[in-house]
């Protein structure tokens, strides 16, 4: 049984929180089904390895190079999306640096007033993450948040009516602009088109988009894949303040309540990487035979090494684990103290304690045990 260190707990929490946000991220997306996919491949790629199954092995090793490529090329929006967030880090530091929303009292009561007039609204609140990847055939406005400007622009028959309003920094940039729809089957019938459309921004971004039925007059909120449906615009109101509250207020939320929030699949992956670095850790490294040179130190002043015979030894490793990398890569020395040496031929011991190896590396032998070395000493002036 592997014994636990400060560095290997460190470790799992790491890969846990790493593996956590890319879930939380893409759950509600086509990323995770193809994440999902891929975990599948490499669980059966790892059993066939380790069965002997060759042949099996290496088409999936190939397939895995394949497929590799193939989601670069398709998932590129979301990769780069993915790369941004990881730069922020807003997660782990404790949330968004910049959120604004344009009057909560005044897109609250222009939504409930569309509702009752039975017109569509799609209103996106831009937060962190850049929204340029996913919009698509906007019109640039770039003018101030008004309910007279939001009720005209989505009246039945105006130009700019069918599509989603954007609203960053206390303005609104741009109308009729196109979202990419979400691709969850667990959406009720009666959601339409513009439902879809704001989950499927919510989805891939940090975005809150609010959705206006014309059909039953309902005012919805898409947050993080999710909708919520509001009975009054007080209750909107304070959802919406809650949302973009300065930073101060965000930082408000407390480390417990970041912790314990969403704990079935953050206590899942934690016990799931904690398996995989057992089952790791678990396996015996490889056994290899490395040729190491020689190096020396302390040779007194005056001195001159002139010979070394042999200039290397060879020496053998163990990994104590299959998580350390393979002891061929490592770039290895012996290193001899000449502090006691005598003018002219010397012979040293080589023990195992000359040659320093990382964390996880063992040295259980070395050959040959002693090397020979001449030295010359200070040249005498005549």
């Amino acid at each position: 049984m592997p014994q636990f260190r400060i560095q290997d707990i460190l470790d799992i929490l790491i890969m846990s929180i790493l593996i956590y946000q890319l879930y939380s991220w893409f759950r509600k997306s086509r990323a995770i089904q193809v994440m999902a996919g891929l975990g599948t491949i490499t669980a059966i790629y790892f059993v066939t390895r380790q069965t002997g199954l060759h042949m099996t092995s290496w088409v999936l090793q190939q397939l895995g190079t394949v497929i590799i490529v193939v989601i670069v090329v398709i998932f590129q929006n979301e990769i780069r999306q993915t790369l941004y967030r990881f730069s922020k880090l807003r997660e782990l530091v404790g949330g968004d640096s910049k959120q604004h929303c344009s009057g909560p009292n005044t897109i609250a009561d222009s939504a409930f007033a569309l509702a009752k007039a039975r017109c569509g609204a799609i209103i996106v609140f831009q937060r962190t993450d850049p929204l340029d990847d996913h919009l698509s055939n906007g019109t640039q406005l770039e003018a101030l948040v008004s309910a007279p400007l939001l009720n005209s622009i989505f009246q039945d028959g105006t130009p700019l009516h069918d599509g989603a309003v954007l609203i960053r920094d206390e303005r609104i940039i741009q109308a009729a602009c196109l979202l990419p729809l979400s691709d969850t089957q667990q959406l009720p019938q009666q959601y339409g088109t513009r439902h879809r459309a704001a989950l499927g921004l919510t989805e891939r971004t940090d975005a809150v988009a609010l959705v206006v039925s014309e059909e039953r007059g309902e005012v919805s909120l898409a947050e993080r894949g999710e909708l919520t449906t509001f009975q009054t615009a007080d209750h909107l109101k304070r959802k919406l303040e809650a949302l973009f509250s300065p930073a101060d207020q965000q930082h408000k939320r407390t480390l417990a309540r970041r912790i314990f929030s969403d704990l079935l699949p953050k206590t899942a992956i934690l016990l799931g990487v904690t398996v995989i670095w057992l089952l790791l850790s678990a396996r015996q490294g490889e056994v290899a035979i490395v040729p190491v040179p020689l190096t020396f130190h302390g040779l007194p002043n005056g001195m001159t090494l002139t010979r070394v015979s042999p200039e290397e030894v060879t020496v053998r490793l163990r990994s104590n684990s299959g998580l350390t990398p393979s002891p061929r890569l490592l770039d290895l020395t012996a290193d001899l103290d000449l502090g006691a040496v005598q003018e002219g031929h010397n012979t040293l011991r080589v023990s195992l304690s000359h040659v320093r190896v990382p964390p996880g590396m063992t040295v259980v032998g070395i050959e040959p045990t002693s090397v020979r070395i001449v030295v010359r000493g200070p040249q005498k002036t005549k």
